[in-house]
């Protein structure tokens, strides 16, 4: 597969700048869309500065070759040329199927719809749209740029076909993949939305302190980071969506969100992106 494919990205958040910045530095042309015209050039600004950085470390990344294969919209020009469509918004499961009926709109038959989720069903989202053996879950991991593995999610329909030609293109930008069942949450995150609940209840019923706890797991378990550093990477915001998500669909107690982190979101401690969430930054 050449990178003569043209990768549409909706959402202009973590995950969408990540994408975007790691499709472009391998050679592929890039549109990503957002509604909101402050977020897309916030993004513009903050892709520019992160490929400077990588380039700082990999003298091979050309930075205004990766930059200028990358354009900004805030309507679905240019997405019916997309190969494949990457959908990074919220966590919201109406959102999501909102942008998937404009994607309808555009999008050419051939083009891959790949869901960047962490919790919400793939079956649910391809059953909406046109081409449902096209719809596959890819959930990315953060940050992008830097991270060479993504969950993929096979939903009920997905072919063969389509988890070849995205495995094909994500090898292309170096992402290996394993292929799972469709399942609300997948692999990934019913374990680690757990384990990061319960550090959460360990904090609230002051039983230690979130460094404590953090401390604990990177020295007893070898983890790069603790669950609560992790929820803060994340943002405390995205955790309770996914959390309400796993919630909902499985109607299991175990996902109920801990009340500090509903309060610490209520109150804008969203973790890194807010400056502050169970440390400051």
């Amino acid at each position: 597969m050449g990178n003569n494919k043209i990768i549409g990205v909706v959402g202009a958040g973590v995950m969408g700048k990540g994408v975007a910045q790691r499709f472009a530095q391998y050679g592929f042309n890039v549109i990503i869309h957002d509604i909101s015209e402050k977020a897309l050039k916030t993004a513009k600004r903050e892709i520019s500065r992160a490929v400077a950085f990588s380039a700082m470390m990999n003298k091979s990344i050309d930075v205004d070759g990766t930059v200028s294969r990358i354009s900004f919209t805030n309507s679905y020009e240019g997405f019916e040329n997309a190969d494949f469509v990457v959908e990074n918004v919220t966590e919201n499961e109406e959102i999501k199927l909102s942008v998937y009926q404009e994607l309808e709109k555009v999008c050419k038959d051939e083009c891959i719809y790949m869901v960047n989720t962490s919790c919400i069903p793939i079956t649910k989202i391809g059953s909406i749209t046109s081409r449902k053996e096209k719809v596959m879950g890819v959930h990315f991991m953060n940050p992008v740029p830097m991270k060479n593995f993504a969950e993929s999610i096979r939903g009920w329909y997905t072919s063969e076909e389509t988890i070849e030609s995205v495995r094909t293109l994500l090898e292309a930008v170096g992402i290996e993949i394993e292929v799972v069942n469709d399942s609300a949450g997948f692999v990934s995150n019913r374990i680690s939305h757990l384990y990061m609940n319960e550090a959460m209840y360990l904090v609230y019923e002051g039983v230690a302190e979130a460094k404590q706890i953090d401390n604990i797991f990177k020295k007893a378990f070898a983890h790069k980071m603790g669950p609560l550093e992790t929820a803060d990477l994340i943002g405390l915001d995205t955790v309770l969506d996914s959390l309400e998500v796993l919630y909902h669909q499985y109607e299991d107690s175990k996902y109920r969100a801990c009340p500090l982190l509903k309060r610490m979101v209520e109150a804008g401690l969203l973790g890194r992106k807010s400056g502050e969430g169970f440390y400051k930054y």
